[in-house]
């Protein structure tokens, strides 16, 4: 009997993207298609992992975590994630569709919070064996659509993160798009300014060839 391991797909972006909703839509789409699936998140996904979401989301203190107890927070996250959730899960044949994965901590902590890329991708290696994902989407959308989604998502309301300034998250958004152009064979860039169908057709199109690609 041949053992066939599951596929790992992450959906990356800014804030009000849509990852939330396509990785929803993914996972239904490919249990539709015969596939068993782990519909998870990042930070969390495992309740270890959600609790230091808890704490990175809403700090304890006002001024928040520095940027590098920050992104050590979401390595250890991360780690606990990969050890309990994914890996189990994708040795059992699992695909596995996560909102959000190590590209985010590059873009955001390495990126825009200045730590650099090679600190989060030593953090990666150590905590979580440098797992990465078979296919990493990347959703861009326009800044006044990113503002449009926010404001029905969060009423107003944003998180210690999310709740940064403009110029925090246009320096995120050019460090996802650098990451993605320079690893080209890992990641897909798509524009998410469509409807969620259109967008969702579009994320269809790249993952059949992974459906292709594995054993019956």
């Amino acid at each position: 009997m041949v053992h066939v391991r599951g596929r790992f797909i992450a959906l990356e972006g800014g804030e009000g993207a849509g990852k939330s909703t396509q990785a929803r839509l993914l996972a239904e789409w490919l249990e539709d298609q015969g596939m068993q699936v782990l519909l998870t998140r990042e930070p969390g996904g495992t309740p270890g992992a959600e609790a230091i979401r808890g704490l990175l989301l809403d700090p304890p203190d006002q001024p928040g975590w520095t940027g590098k107890a920050e992104a050590l927070l979401f390595a250890a996250a991360r780690a606990e994630h990969v050890a309990r959730a994914i890996r189990p899960a994708m040795e059992e044949g699992t695909w596995v569709v996560c909102d959000r994965f190590v590209a985010s901590s590059r873009a955001y902590q390495g990126g825009a919070g200045g730590l650099g890329d090679e600190a989060i991708l030593a953090l990666h290696r150590f905590g979580s064996d440098g797992l990465m994902p078979d296919l990493t989407i990347l959703l861009e959308a326009s800044e006044a659509r990113i503002a449009e989604r926010l404001a029905q998502r969060d009423a107003g309301r944003s998180d210690a993160i999310g709740g940064r300034g403009a110029n925090y998250h246009r320096e995120v958004a050019r460090h996802f798009r650098g990451i993605a152009q320079a690893e080209p064979g890992a990641f897909a860039i798509l524009n998410a300014d469509g409807t969620f169908e259109a967008v969702h057709a579009a994320i269809r199109a790249l993952v059949e060839p992974l459906i292709a690609a594995s054993p019956a």
